[in-house]
Order: C-alpha cells, then sequence, then structure tokens
C-alpha cells in the first residue's frame, strides 16, 4: 500500500447503483455484468496505457450502503461508444492497495485487505467515501484507489 496525491481525472463509461450485500449474491450482484457489457462494447489497449476503471461513487453512506459504479476508460479511449455517463474522480490523498492474479479473485482478494485495513483500531486513515476507484492496468493486475482524509478523532 502507498498513499499518492491525484489530480482530477474525467471517466465515461456504463453505471448501476448497488451495495455490497447485493454484490455478495450472484443472483443480485451487478458489477461482474457491468463489466462484461462495456468489454463486449469497447476495447481497451492496455499497450498503449490505458486503464479500465472501476469508479465507485455517489456512497449513501459509508460501505454498508448503497452506491453507483462506474465501468469505463478515460473519455479518449472509449469514443467508439454512445451514450456514455461521466464521472469525475477528485484530486485528492489516496491509498493505492495493488494485486495480481486472475480476475475477479485478486480484485476480491484486495478488497478484503482493504477492509481489514480500514477495520484495524490502529488505521491512521480515514475514508472520505468521496469516489474510489479500481484500475486495471492489465488482463490480471489492477490497483484499488481509496480516497482518504486527514485522521483527527474518532
Amino acid at each position: 500500500m502507498k498513499q499518492i496525491t491525484l489530480d482530477e481525472k474525467h471517466i465515461a463509461g456504463l453505471s448501476v447503483r448497488t451495495n455490497n450485500i447485493s454484490e455478495m449474491q450472484p443472483e443480485t450482484a451487478k458489477i461482474g455484468a457491468l463489466h462484461q457489457t462495456f468489454a463486449q462494447q469497447a476495447k481497451v489497449n492496455y499497450e498503449k496505457g490505458a486503464c479500465l476503471y472501476g469508479v465507485y461513487y455517489q456512497y449513501e453512506s459509508d460501505y454498508t450502503g448503497d452506491f453507483n459504479v462506474l465501468v469505463g476508460a478515460e473519455p479518449d479511449h472509449v469514443s467508439s461508444m454512445a451514450e456514455l455517463e461521466h464521472v469525475d474522480l477528485p484530486a485528492g490523498e489516496y491509498l493505492v492497495f495493488s494485486g495480481e492474479g486472475e480476475m475477479p479473485q485478486v480484485v476480491i482478494d484486495v478488497w478484503g485487505e482493504i477492509w481489514r485495513y480500514f477495520s484495524n483500531a490502529d488505521c491512521v486513515h480515514y475514508r472520505a467515501y468521496t469516489a474510489d476507484f479500481e484500475c486495471y492496468t492489465s488482463e490480471k493486475s489492477v490497483d484499488v484507489y481509496i480516497a482518504v482524509k486527514e485522521h483527527t478523532n474518532k
């Protein structure tokens, strides 16, 4: 894990509203199907530095509430698709958790690491719940960026 400061990014893609409870049940999960739909309609050229994004935003509260998920790329990489939604990744401080391996298991494992990190009583960061995102840099690697804010009193 590392902490970085990011400038604002603009992402275009397809979105759904969901929650973690729904995503744990195959019959109600939406994120996997969203990734499949986007993959059928757009090609991400990893060799040219493109990144496939999974953006989590418009949090109802925290990880227990509803949130939106947008699967997409920077607009220059998805010009062939029509009717895209757009989301801005806010500038700010992010913790980056990384993993490599078979999808989707590596993503599940990285999110498990994130939840363990933030549930630790000694954690020195607070999640901001502004926008978090997955950046798929290849078909077998992912970086998950979690927006954080200054740690004050718990």
